[in-house]
């Protein structure tokens, strides 16, 4: 496996310590103490016992089946517990599938820019790949036709990311469907990074689990975007073929070969206050997006983009005399942290102007409020340049 170095990690450093961030992809975070106040109130005595009384032995590969069925839950029908595998976090996951399903004599496809997990796994899995370049010109949604073009013979893999991170945009439904025919012609998984899904900003919107849609659909999720569970550790594939299944669970054997029963329960604990916490979180996110719209009416001057429809994100185009690096090396001085371009794509050149916000936080009208007084102070030397 080449070595890939984290995109993130010059961001880190250049942020490190910035008491203002709109770096942050996850929604507001969640706690132990309301997990536990959210389960009481719920009449759940047993939950809160069984986490204050765990086994710290192993739980089994694959996942507890308790923490399966919830999981199932959030699906229709056709996935049952014996359709999920759970593991340690979500990236984990995307390795695990891409392991599993791919060598170096496959090729698989995968679109830029885009978070760095989802397309570089089936590279780290051997597959040669093709990347497909997505544009704010079509309001960054996949043509079906771009996918086409580049299928081969030994194509086994397409890796999509809907809702889409780092642009907060979702494909329709007709994409949807095209996509999995042309998959279906020509026998290719799809892997759907789902990690926003629940949280689209008007549930119309809302695509079918790629797990539900196609026989060789693969969707993948953790308790960090929807949920605010980014400690809890916990991510899954819902697939439907148990073939399939048992190989990843076979490769994950070799990896992180079971979750923490803590994080399991904290997983339960969470999913079946669901509807409390999408329903508080989905609140942040319309409120923070309300202020961003003013933001960016405000200062169209100097700031575009297309408008997020889902999750707790967006990429915006700086129009100012600076790369999005640029900008946010002299953000990070003032205290602000953003992500620019390079976060996710390996090509530095790849809309260099682009860089992305969160506003999925109770904390996040701060940082905007601290981002308009950058702006103000510098929009006259910007206007000049």
């Amino acid at each position: 496996m080449a070595y890939n170095e984290p995109w993130s990690k010059r961001h880190k450093k250049v942020t490190a310590g910035t008491p203002f961030s709109l770096s942050n992809s996850f929604t507001e975070p969640l706690d132990s103490v309301e997990l536990i106040e959210y389960s009481l109130a719920r009449g759940d005595r047993e939950i809160v016992d069984a986490y204050q009384k765990h086994s710290l032995g192993y739980t089994p590969n694959g996942g507890s089946l308790d923490l399966r069925q919830e999981i199932a839950n959030l699906y229709g029908d056709i996935i049952s517990a014996e359709n999920i595998v759970i593991f340690a976090g979500g990236q984990v996951a995307l390795q695990t599938a891409a392991i599993a399903l791919l060598d170096d004599s496959s090729h698989s496809i995968v679109f830029t820019p885009g978070y760095q997990s989802v397309q570089v796994a089936p590279v780290h899995a051997g597959s040669m790949v093709s990347k497909i370049r997505l544009s704010p010109e079509s309001r960054w949604q996949i043509n079906p036709a771009d996918v086409e073009a580049v299928i081969r013979e030994n194509t086994k893999y397409i890796v999509i990311n809907e809702p889409y991170n780092p642009a907060g945009t979702l494909m329709s439904h007709e994409t949807q469907r095209q996509l999995v025919e042309i998959a279906r012609k020509n026998d290719i998984h799809i892997m759907s990074d789902e990690a926003y899904r629940l949280l689209e900003h008007a549930p119309k919107d809302r695509l079918p689990a790629m797990a539900e849609f196609y026989e060789k659909g693969i969707s993948a999720c953790a308790m960090s975007k929807p949920w605010g569970g980014c400690g809890i550790t916990i991510g899954w594939l819902a697939l439907q073929d148990p073939d399939l299944k048992q190989k990843i669970i076979d490769t994950q054997y070799f990896g992180t070969a079971c979750p923490s029963r803590a994080s399991e329960i904290q997983a339960i604990m969470a999913l079946r206050a669901s509807d409390m916490i999408l329903e508080r979180n989905l609140k942040i996110i319309r409120h923070n997006l309300g202020l961003l719209d003013d933001f960016m009416d405000k200062y169209s001057d100097f700031f575009d983009w297309v408008r997020p429809n889902a999750g707790a994100v967006a990429y915006v185009r700086f129009k100012g005399p600076l790369s999005s690096e640029e900008l946010g090396a002299q953000l990070a001085d003032a205290g602000i942290s953003i992500k620019p371009a390079y976060v996710f794509s390996q090509d530095s050149n790849d809309y260099s102007d682009y860089f992305r916000v969160g506003f999925g936080e109770k904390i996040m009208p701060k940082a905007l409020k601290a981002l308009e007084g950058f702006v103000e102070a510098h929009k006259q030397e910007w206007q000049e340049t």
